[in-house]
């Protein structure tokens, strides 16, 4: 028997604690085993809605994205200079089509330093008119003036879709070698159409113009989707020396963890670039809604998958 009371109530109670969570955890996991199943059909029924939303979106506007200048073709128009953005935006609104204005600020003072003006109209035409709005001349020390022809725009367009599909391909060929099996390879192949597609749907509902860079985010998604895949599925089917559900819980842990770190890092990149750089901006944007989404497919549906593959083999 202790000589110490006080020590043998104090084990007690981390008995009693760690029993407790050891029964939580056990009611956790019995939870899941029973539900798994239903809670794959989540991501499947946002999938369904996404190709909806976009097939309706690309009936109304020709294509399954808005795309802003830099596919379409195009002025692009950066003026250092003190604007009243709403009254410029009223008066180019009444003269030229498909209007965009944004405020470049000071990353300290927040003080407007320069606007940006995009438009699909020729720059002969938006460049006197800004002049005589103005009252100056717009000259190299004052501004920046980018002009994309239409034809170069979209075949430009034309190569980045192609790299999409390309990329995804080679991604699908590589991920059936490693695992050499299709259920797996099929959860990897899913989570990453999956994530594009939702992530392409929201910009949209956000009413978001894709630029290049926004392509090029996506292109990056395949990369972002399939590392924490490749990560579950291989602790899943390679460990042998633990239970299913043990297995999922350490990928998982490893996972949400790279992704959330990824999530923070993008949204600080987001913040601070906002008002300077709109290729960053956007990158930043498409990638974190990427990542949300795919912290759903992953943990959600291919989890499942897999579970429900590993029991079965």
């Amino acid at each position: 028997m202790s000589d110490n009371p006080n020590q043998e109530n104090k084990s007690s109670e981390k008995t009693i604690v760690k029993k407790s969570i050891k029964e939580k955890l056990l009611g956790l996991e019995k939870s899941y085993d029973r539900y798994y199943k239903i809670i794959m059909l989540i991501p499947v029924i946002l999938l369904v809605l996404g190709l909806g939303y976009l097939y309706f979106f690309a009936q109304q506007n020709g294509d399954i994205i808005k795309k802003d200048i830099t596919l379409t073709g195009g002025t692009s128009i950066e003026i250092t200079a003190k604007v009243d953005i709403p009254a410029l935006r009223s008066e180019l609104e009444k003269n030229f089509q498909e209007v965009s204005i944004r405020e470049v600020s000071d990353l300290l003072s927040g003080e407007q330093i320069a606007v940006i003006i995009e438009t699909t109209s020729d720059v002969t035409e938006v460049k006197p008119f800004l002049e005589n709005y103005l009252g100056f001349e717009l000259n190299q020390d004052n501004s920046s003036i980018e002009f994309t022809g239409s034809s170069l725009s979209g075949s430009f367009y034309n190569q980045l879709r192609l790299a999409i599909l390309i990329s995804f391909i080679f991604m699908s060929i590589v991920v059936f070698i490693i695992f050499r099996t299709p259920i797996p390879s099929i959860a990897v192949i899913f989570a990453a159409f999956t994530d594009i597609v939702l992530t392409i749907a929201t910009a949209n509902l956000l009413g978001m113009s894709v630029s290049t860079a926004g392509i090029v985010a996506i292109l990056m998604l395949i990369g972002y989707s399939v590392d924490s895949d490749i990560l579950l599925t291989t602790r899943v089917l390679k460990r042998k020396d633990e239970r299913v559900n043990s297995r999922i819980f350490g990928a998982f842990k490893t996972g949400i963890t790279m992704t959330l770190t990824s999530i923070v890092v993008v949204i600080i990149g987001l913040i601070l670039t906002s008002s300077l750089s709109k290729v960053f901006t956007q990158i930043f944007t498409v990638v974190s809604i990427g990542l949300f989404f795919d912290i759903i497919t992953t943990w959600m549906f291919n989890t499942g998958l897999i579970k429900w593959y590993a029991e079965k083999k």
